[in-house]
C-alpha cells in the first residue's frame, strides 16, 4: 500500500515509518528537515513539509492510497497547529480522493463511552492545568476528522515510552482495565494493524498495557 506519515520524524510516526517498510509498503515521510531524518529504504521517499502549509499537505498526499496522522504538538507549543493540519489533511484527501485516515491523539480527549478512574481523573487535571491549549488543539483537531465523510479512526495513547515492540495490548476504551502507558513501537503497531483491518471505523479506540 502508498502511504503517506505526517508527524514522521519522530515518535510513533517513526515507528510506523520503520514497521510499514518492514512490511512491504511504500512510504512517504513527510518532515520538516529531510537532512535530519535518518531512515533509508528503497520503498521510502522523504518529503519536505510543513504540515500547516495546504499546498505542501495536498502535494504529499497525491498518488496515495492511504494517510497516517501521527502529528503531536510542537515545543514550543504553535496555536491551533494541530487543527489547521487536520483541515489540511482532510481537505488534501478529498481533493484527491483517498478514503483511509488513521491519527493518533492522546487519552485526554474523552470520548462518551470511557468511564475514567481516579487515575485518568488526575491526570486529565494536570494536563488541563499545565497543557491547556496542547489539549484544546488537540479535541480541535479530533472535531475536524469526525466531521469529514472520511473512513477515519483516531487512536488515542496514554503517555508513550520507549519500549519493545511486544504487539501485545489491549484496545478499548477508557476504563478500569485500561492502562496508563504504552510503548511507541505498539502504538505503531496497532495503527498498521487497523489500517488494512478498520476494526474501529469512525472510533477512537485506547491503545494501552
Amino acid at each position: 500500500m502508498k502511504i503517506v506519515v505526517f508527524g514522521a520524524s519522530r515518535g510513533v510516526g517513526l515507528k510506523v515509518v520503520e514497521q510499514a517498510l518492514e512490511a512491504g509498503h511504500t512510504v512517504t515521510a513527510f518532515v520538516r528537515s529531510p537532512e535530519k531524518f535518518g531512515v533509508k529504504h528503497a520503498n521510502l521517499t522523504v518529503f519536505k513539509g510543513d504540515s500547516m502549509d495546504a499546498i505542501a499537505v495536498e502535494n504529499a498526499i497525491a498518488g496515495q492510497e492511504a494517510v497516517i496522522s501521527a502529528l503531536g504538538p510542537l515545543r514550543p507549543p504553535v496555536p491551533h497547529m494541530m487543527e489547521i493540519s487536520a483541515k489540511n489533511i482532510v481537505a488534501g484527501m478529498k481533493k484527491h480522493r483517498i478514503r483511509r485516515l488513521v491519527s493518533t491523539t492522546g487519552a485526554g480527549v474523552r470520548q462518551p463511552e470511557d468511564q475514567p478512574k481516579l487515575i485518568d481523573h488526575f491526570i486529565g487535571f494536570l494536563l488541563n492545568l499545565l497543557a491547556k491549549d496542547v489539549v484544546l488543539d488537540s479535541a480541535a483537531n479530533v472535531k475536524v476528522i469526525q466531521a469529514s465523510d472520511l473512513e477515519w479512526t483516531v487512536v488515542r495513547y496514554p503517555r508513550l515510552m520507549d519500549g519493545e515492540h511486544t504487539r501485545k495490548y489491549q484496545i478499548g476504551f477508557v476504563s478500569k482495565e485500561s492502562g496508563t502507558q504504552l510503548s511507541r513501537a505498539d502504538g505503531a503497531d496497532f495503527v498498521l494493524k487497523e489500517l488494512t483491518e478498520k476494526k474501529w471505523l469512525n472510533k477512537l479506540p485506547l491503545v494501552s498495557y
